[in-house]
């Protein structure tokens, strides 16, 4: 459903008509919850985008002579950018930590310990590898070396390093797994 407005009925919601304005609401209103409900999955988010983008549409309407054409398709634009721009302001927050409540011994800690446990359980793993494949993952992966190398060092070509790799990788995964 494409809602045009018309120059008069546009006029008058610039003028601050509130019978037009509520009409305008009206007609629009349902398509354009949807749509921001749609992007953001969340009830209360979905209102309040839906609100400031009224708010912007029609406070541009009352600053600029837009034609009344296509309306939902430009309350559509204004709503993805308020959705934007609330996304930009997340992203820049990051995440609320309360520094007072942190031990930095213990946080510290923990991290250390989860490492030592992470590299166990790999070392654990490649050890059950046979030794062309720990061979290959520790000169790939653990070494950097390119593919040309390794191939060097082992004595197979390219396409049979890659291979091996890949086969050592799937072998590893499903090692850590648990799906010896």
């Amino acid at each position: 459903m494409v809602l045009v407005i018309g120059v008069v009925d546009l006029r008058k919601a610039r003028e601050g008509d509130l019978r037009v304005i509520e009409q305008i609401c009206l007609a629009t209103w349902e398509p354009l919850y949807r749509f921001i409900y749609f992007k953001v999955q969340n009830r209360e988010e979905a209102e309040d985008i839906t609100q400031e983008t009224y708010v912007k549409v029609l406070a541009y309407l009352h600053e600029h002579k837009a034609s009344g054409e296509n309306l939902p398709g430009f309350m559509k634009t204004v709503a993805l950018n308020v959705l934007r721009d609330r996304w930009r302001q997340k992203k820049r927050r990051g995440i609320a930590v309360n520094i007072e409540e942190i031990n930095p011994e213990e946080a510290s800690g923990m991290d250390h310990q989860k490492a030592v446990t992470q590299r166990l359980q790999i070392e654990n793993a490649m050890a059950k590898l046979n030794r062309e494949q720990r061979d290959i993952i520790e000169l790939r992966i653990c070494k950097g070396h390119s593919v040309a190398e390794t191939a060097e060092i082992v004595g197979k070509t390219q396409a049979a390093v890659r291979t091996a790799q890949y086969r050592a990788l799937q072998a590893l995964a499903n090692i850590l797994d648990g799906d010896d």
